[in-house]
């Protein structure tokens, strides 16, 4: 087997965690960053900042790459912020790869459902409107048009909340007291992080075995849920006592407080499903029940 070169661009936790997925035998393994911090085996380390034009250039110029995959971070959380980590980099990457001849058979952008703008329960899939309401939403989305609308075969990856070791924010939450109101009911969508690896690694097999990957994926859990539900549930996980959660204001904690529609949205994952993959964890409670959540 003639070994193929792989590139995670923004190689963070997620990148470490899907290098360790893929067969070592079949790809050799390289992660660009801008930080000077060392890497996991079997990743190869590369500095730079892709959003420069003269690096990306340099960089593919110096090898080929069979598969590059996109899993950036903003360093600022503002319109800004998000044009530099998103837009700017795919400008560059995009830009570089269409002036070459030989182009990857694969490139993942790995984004958000941010994009969507639903918030009153509805269930989102593939097809469904793209009309976000903050700029981290409109940013990512830009991100996304970047690469769909070219001829590089890419394929985008909408993840939702990503949670595990790396991302306590939930659990933080609980421990704190910090609740959230029964009513009005707002619907949460999650993913793991083993699975968001799980999934790009599906997906590269996939495209490896020369099958066809439909141009977008929406990755979430098997049960999108009310976040009231998820937080009373880690409540009692984390044995805290009952009356700890403090949700909302004393209007809305009111007996008898007239309930109003339902916030949020629920995330279907029917496509990827129908693709093959099968989630590690498929709801909150087997995610959330690890030892070191």
């Amino acid at each position: 087997m003639v070994k193929q070169n792989l590139l995670i661009v923004g190689c963070g936790d997620l990148g470490g965690r899907l290098a360790l997925r893929l067969d070592t035998s079949a790809y050799t393994i390289y992660g660009l960053c801008r930080s000077h911090r060392a890497l996991p085996a079997p990743i190869q380390a590369l500095r730079g900042d892709i959003s420069d034009t003269g690096v990306a250039a340099e960089l593919l110029e110096r090898r080929t790459y069979d598969v590059i995959v996109v899993t950036l971070t903003p360093d600022q959380r503002d319109d800004e912020g998000y044009r530099r980590a998103y837009v700017a980099p795919m400008q560059a990457l995009v830009g570089g790869l269409e002036r070459r001849a030989q182009r990857p058979r694969l490139l993942i952008f790995v984004s958000s459902t941010s994009v969507y703008g639903h918030n009153a329960g509805e269930w989102v899939d593939e097809s469904s409107a793209t009309e976000p309401r903050a700029f981290n939403g409109r940013r990512l989305l830009q991100a996304e048009q970047l690469l769909l609308d070219t001829e590089l075969g890419g394929c985008v990856v909408r993840f939702s909340g990503i949670y595990g070791r790396a991302r306590p924010y939930l659990i933080q939450q609980v421990r704190d007291g910090v609740g959230t109101p029964k009513q009005p009911a707002h619907y949460s969508n999650r993913i793991h992080a083993d699975d968001c690896a799980g999934v790009l690694a599906h997906l590269i097999e996939i495209s490896r075995r020369g099958q066809a990957l439909a141009p977008l994926y929406l990755a979430s859990d098997c049960e999108p849920a009310p976040l009231w539900e998820v937080k009373q549930w880690l409540a009692a996980q984390l044995q805290l006592p009952e009356g700890h959660l403090q949700a909302g204001t004393a209007a809305q904690r009111a007996e008898g407080a007239p309930a109003r529609a339902a916030t949020g949205k629920r995330c279907s994952n029917k496509r990827l499903l129908a693709s093959g993959y099968r989630f590690l964890h498929p709801s909150y409670r087997s995610g959330y029940r690890l030892k070191s959540p």
